[in-house]
């Protein structure tokens, strides 16, 4: 039986996209985003891997199948994020 694995952004999408948009100077577009995502560089690690790696970042990164609508809801909550600058 093969062990179950999570595709992990490193860094965090989250990140990536929070640092690109800061670039830009304006939102991100869904194209934006979705190209984003999927040149992101990203690793297959065991589910017990991902969640050590989402508790050293201290938060929870987009869900990479519903990015768009869930960078929507991070940009409208940015000043409860506890995230670092890029």
């Amino acid at each position: 039986m093969s062990e179950r694995l999570i595709i992990t952004c490193i860094p965090s999408l989250v990140s990536t996209l929070l640092r690109l948009e800061e670039e830009k100077g304006a939102p991100l577009t869904e194209q934006e985003v979705l190209s984003i995502r999927d040149g992101a560089p990203a690793v297959a690690l065991p589910v017990e891997s991902a969640v050590a790696v989402e508790r050293e970042r201290g938060y929870r990164d987009i869900d990479l199948d519903d990015c768009w609508e869930e960078w929507q809801r991070y940009r409208l909550n940015l000043d409860m994020l506890s995230l670092p600058k890029p």
